[in-house]
Parts: structure tokens; sequence; C-alpha cells
């Protein structure tokens, strides 16, 4: 009898130590083991508060779910950096290999294919980021000077971007140009952006870069 008082109670203590002791019916008899959503006796916390059916987030006083002009400039003035210099890249394999197709595998056509690679991409990349800049000042600028955020600032982000674009190259005419070019690309952006809405769905919030 002893025996066995023993064995238990070094059973209840090694169990207690390591978190694994067993419970009795006593202690047992207020912990609800069916329903949907019980009381923790553990916790102290109904379980139906950590169910969300949507999305919750954690923002500053007067912030938006969204980002802003200003937080995606950096995403991309460096996204179009990047698809400009592997842009180059290739349209720079692709004219250095037409133009010493006559030379064969040598050491002179090889350094002529990386200097045509590493200009070409670097050109691109330095064009796309300059329009992504500039895109992105008058986005940002045109924003803060009306106090909204619409269509509007994009088509005439868009614009003014082309227009300072081609005004160091092209005249009168290579700005007209380019404004136009910004006007249709910008309008296009806004129009696919918006399409959802047009057709009288609701858009999807992540459809919407800015």
């Amino acid at each position: 009898m002893d025996n066995s008082q023993g064995s238990g109670g070094m059973k209840g203590g090694i169990g207690g130590l390591f978190g694994g002791g067993e419970y009795s019916n006593t202690e047992l008899a207020g912990v609800p083991l069916t329903g949907m959503s019980p009381l923790s006796p553990y916790l102290n916390v109904d379980p139906r508060y950590l169910v969300q059916d949507t999305d919750e987030f954690i923002l500053p006083t007067g912030a938006n779910k969204t980002r802003g002009r200003f937080e995606l400039a950096f995403f991309t003035i460096g996204g179009s950096c990047i698809i400009g210099a592997a842009f180059g890249a290739v349209n720079g394999l692709r004219v250095s290999l037409k133009e010493t197709r006559g030379l064969g595998w040598s050491k002179p056509r090889n350094v002529q294919i990386l200097n045509m690679v590493t200009r070409q991409g670097a050109s691109w990349a330095n064009s796309l980021g300059s329009v992504a800049l500039l895109y992105s000042v008058f986005g940002v600028a045109i924003e803060k000077a009306r106090g909204a955020e619409d269509d509007i600032n994009t088509v005439a982000a868009g614009t003014l971007t082309g227009m300072l674009f081609k005004s160091s190259t092209g005249g009168l005419r290579g700005v007209a140009r380019g404004g136009l070019a910004g006007l249709a690309l910008s309008g296009a952006y806004a129009l696919y952006s918006n399409w959802d809405h047009l057709k009288g769905s609701s858009p999807s919030p992540s459809s919407r870069l800015y």
C-alpha cells in the first residue's frame, strides 16, 4: 500500500516537473470538452476572439491600409532599373551576336559581346530608372498639391513625365510626342486598374498599385 502511494507520488512529482502531470476527475470536472467555442480554463480567453473572418491590421492613427505613392516610389524605381538592365542585356546580346557573326568564337568576339551587353544593359536601366523617378516625383507632388489620390494624379504624372523625358532631345515636337505617349500609357493603366469597377464588380485591393 505504501509502495503504491510512493510510486504514485513519485509519478506525480516527476510529471509535474516536466509539465505532464496527471489530473484527477475533480480537477477536470470544470473543463468543457465539447462545444464549438468553449472558454479556455487555462488562458482565460474566449477562442471566438482568436478567429477572424477578415484580415486585421494594426495601423497608426490616420494611416491607410494601402501604400501611398511615396512608399511605392522606391519599389517602382528599383524594379524599373532591374527590368531595364535585363532587357538591355538581352538586346545587347542579340545585337552583338548578329554583328560579330563573321568573327567566329574568339577572344575579340567575346570582348565585343561583353561590352555590348554591359553598355546596353546600363543604358536601358538608366532610361527606365529615369522615367520611373520622374513619374514618382510628379505623382507625389501632384498628390500633395491636390490633397487627393485618384486616377487624375496617375494620368497627370504620366503626361508630365513623357513631356519632360523627351524635352531634352526632341524639341517641341518631341515634348508633344512624349506627352501623348505618357498620356496614353497612364490612361491605359488607369483604365485597367478600374476595369472591375467599370464592369460593376468591386475591385480587389491588390489589383491597384497606386
